[in-house]
């Protein structure tokens, strides 16, 4: 082989082609995946241009790529928010917003149940860049008040809490937030733009796991965040001199999946309102916490912050006998696996004293009222009697 074709094959492939099919009056149905980790330039101005805001275009992987730009906008939209950005996971997308809006000697006041690894962040990591944090249920806009003091830079919380299900009134906590000068920041990721957009109700910065119900096929990692240009622009910073990034395979997954997050998450609620009243009136379970049941205490609210008439396609259930009695039910769940992750297709269980919120110290877990009984479902697309009977001759094992 000659050197000639050495120095040709070493090109082949490359993103030269992409000039010309940028000429053709057809594209290609579904966005190709642009496995690629920089871009190329003809010319210095060119790359001079784009840093200065004065073209469009990508630069290097770690800043934006198409099919990271593709997922965000799409999400964005879905939550009718100004902007968006997608991360390497929930925790750095939720880490990373954090991060971009306080500095040393601001306060943050947090509702006390959250997902484990973030109450982990907020409680002993936050310490370490000189930023403190107070715990108070968000029941009570009252009592979320009285926690705020002239340097709290956000309110922060989950629109339905996990793995408590509670619904909080996150209008009023964001009427607070502004009030005194604060940002509202808000996990979505239980509910998706399907069943809440909390930004028509004045969150700031709405954050998401991705790898759950965006995804929701468990097979990408990834998380998200939409807001105001200004707040996402901010977030982008930190997200790209952390490092970050959604990959491009991710990405990708990610845009396809968002196609169907309707017709996902719709069944899922509905079959999931249906397996909490069975649950409700099963024997071997001593409660259900489900906002769409019509006995939870936030159903009233629930119903009036949410879209569609849905609530979601998460619940708990404290089942008889504590942790001895959970353990069976698990064990004899037939086709619902124990997973410790949620919103897949099918349907799953998870143990979130063991798992999701392993790192709660004993006092603090029952403080938050969850317990060794304590199960949380993730209801998939099943039809509804299935999951049922799954679920009847588990009980039936204690």
């Amino acid at each position: 082989m000659s050197e000639q074709t050495a120095s040709f094959l070493a090109h082949a492939g490359d993103g030269q082609a992409e000039k010309r099919n940028r000429a053709f009056t057809s594209v290609p149905e579904v966005l190709p995946v642009y496995m690629t980790s920089v871009f190329a330039f003809d010319d210095v101005k060119s790359v001079d241009d784009i840093y200065e805001g004065q073209a469009d275009g990508y630069v290097y992987a770690r800043m934006q790529h198409p099919n990271n730009e593709a997922a965000a906008e799409a999400l964005a939209k879905a939550d009718g928010a100004e902007a968006g950005a997608v991360f390497s996971s929930g925790m750095s997308a939720i880490i990373l917003s954090i991060l971009s809006v306080v500095s040393a000697g601001d306060h943050i006041v947090s509702s006390p149940v959250l997902y484990g690894g973030v109450r982990d962040f907020l409680e002993h990591e936050l310490a370490r860049f000189g930023v403190e944090v107070t715990f108070v249920s968000f029941a009570d806009p009252g009592e979320v008040k009285k926690q705020i003091r002239p340097n709290t830079k956000i309110l922060y919380t989950e629109t339905i809490s996990n793995p408590l299900m509670e619904v909080s009134d996150y209008p009023r906590i964001a009427e607070l937030a502004h009030a005194y000068g604060a940002l509202f920041l808000i996990d979505n990721t239980f509910a998706s733009p399907i069943v809440a957009r909390p930004i028509s109700y004045g969150a700031d910065l709405v954050l998401y796991s991705a790898t759950k119900y965006l995804g929701g096929h468990s097979d990408l990692v990834g998380g998200a965040v939409t807001g105001s240009g200004e707040l996402v622009a901010n977030v982008k910073k930190k997200l790209t001199l952390y490092g970050a990034t959604l990959g491009a395979m991710e990405s990708w997954l990610l845009a396809r999946s968002l196609r169907t997050l309707s017709l996902r998450v719709t069944k899922q609620s509905q079959n999931a309102l249906k397996v909490a009243s069975y649950l409700e009136s099963h024997p071997a379970v001593e409660k259900v916490y489900y906002p769409g049941l019509a006995f939870a205490p936030d159903h009233a609210l629930a119903a009036k912050l949410f879209e569609n008439g849905l609530y979601g396609g998460m619940l708990s259930a404290d089942i008889k006998g504590g942790e001895q009695a959970a353990t069976a039910v698990v064990d004899h769940l037939g086709f619902i696996k124990y997973v410790p992750s949620l919103a897949g297709t099918a349907t799953s269980v998870s143990y979130p004293a063991k798992t999701s919120h392993r790192a709660y110290k004993k006092e603090e877990l029952e403080k938050a009222g969850i317990s060794l009984g304590q199960l949380r479902f993730s209801i998939g697309i099943e039809e509804p009697e299935d999951i049922i009977a799954q679920l009847k001759q588990a009980l039936e094992s204690i």
